[in-house]
């Protein structure tokens, strides 16, 4: 099982050009941890376009000293600081990633932190209502599942952000 990450923090999402010249989808800009020092960068599903490898846009774009890992960084934390006007930004929502990568920041001189964030964490990012528990039987033996609560309304603002094609 791929691992997972639970989070109640502010959200902001904006559209993101990853496969050029005219694919857009939907990232979302997150942190969490003791102090914030894990950065969340994800995708919102959307069904008629393609998941958004994060790592695979940042080799792209990257050039001289900055890792693929920072790119990410900037573009999450610069969706914050500097907004593209059709972002949108959830204060105090729960959240869940289901985790495709990780990797360490590269600061400056060996501090280990870039843009407040010591760790980042990259893959599909959806906004929930919160998990419950429930019984399900494999293989003959019963055991405890989560299940995610999908806010749907949320998903679906959270999807409208997408450009529409022009």
């Amino acid at each position: 099982m791929a691992k997972e990450i639970l989070g109640t923090s502010r959200v902001t999402l904006f559209p993101l050009l990853h496969l050029w010249p005219d694919t857009y989808g939907v990232a979302a800009y997150a942190s969490y941890g003791h102090f914030g020092t894990s950065a969340v960068v994800g995708y919102i599903p959307i069904p008629e376009v393609p998941d958004i490898s994060f790592m695979d846009v940042a080799a792209r774009h990257v050039s001289g000293a900055m890792s693929a890992v920072n790119w990410v960084l900037c573009t999450g934390w610069s969706s914050r600081t500097v907004p593209k006007p059709d972002s949108l930004v959830l204060e105090d929502v729960q959240w869940h990633l289901q985790v495709d990568t990780r990797g360490d920041a590269e600061g400056d001189k060996g501090s280990g932190f870039m843009y407040g964030h010591s760790e980042l964490y990259t893959g599909r990012f959806t906004l929930i209502d919160g998990v419950e528990e429930v019984e399900e039987v494999v293989n003959g033996a019963a055991s405890k599942a989560r299940r995610l609560i999908v806010n749907e309304p949320l998903m679906k603002q959270a999807r409208e952000v997408l450009p529409l094609p022009r």
